[in-house]
């Protein structure tokens, strides 16, 4: 009989790059609605150095990063320092609790990237890619010792 939370131990990490993806993928379309009115929404498209075009900006290649998981622990806080701004500069001036003020969203990715920031990509990543395949091989065992004669008696 197993442990009960064997199974959640070994598929946790498997989870966090899931869950990576999927956040990554709801960011990009946010990216996509500012930069090229993509998936179609009924605002105009942003220009590019504009506050919202260069919102538009980090959240895309932020996202693109997050999503194939290389340099997730900087661009994922890169894009919770962006989720904070975005909630007190858009949301926070029209009420404090994000529930008055439609700020959920904002909140919810920021703390999101603040914890992939933390525990980063998981292992169907880019990252873990490159540091198992860069990672220099683990060191020989030392040989034994060479058997010393008995003490003189």
């Amino acid at each position: 009989m197993c442990k009960p939370c064997s199974c959640c131990e070994k598929w946790s990490p498997w989870l966090l790059s899931l869950m990576r993806v999927v956040i990554a993928l709801m960011l990009l379309q946010h990216g996509g609605q500012k930069l090229f009115g993509y998936p179609a929404i009924r605002v105009a498209v942003s220009p590019p150095f504009s506050e919202r075009g260069i919102a538009g900006m980090v959240e895309l290649g932020g996202g693109l990063l997050v999503l194939l998981g290389l340099f997730t622990r900087p661009a994922a806080f890169i894009l919770f320092l962006k989720m904070v701004a975005t909630y007190f500069m858009q949301y926070a001036s029209d009420a404090w609790w994000p529930i008055h003020n439609l700020g959920e969203l904002a909140v919810i990715y920021s703390f999101v990237f603040l914890y992939l920031s933390a525990a980063g990509p998981g292992p169907f990543s880019l990252d873990y890619c490159i540091r198992s395949c860069c990672a220099p091989p683990p060191p020989a065992p030392s040989p034994a010792p060479p058997p010393s004669a008995p003490p003189p008696g």
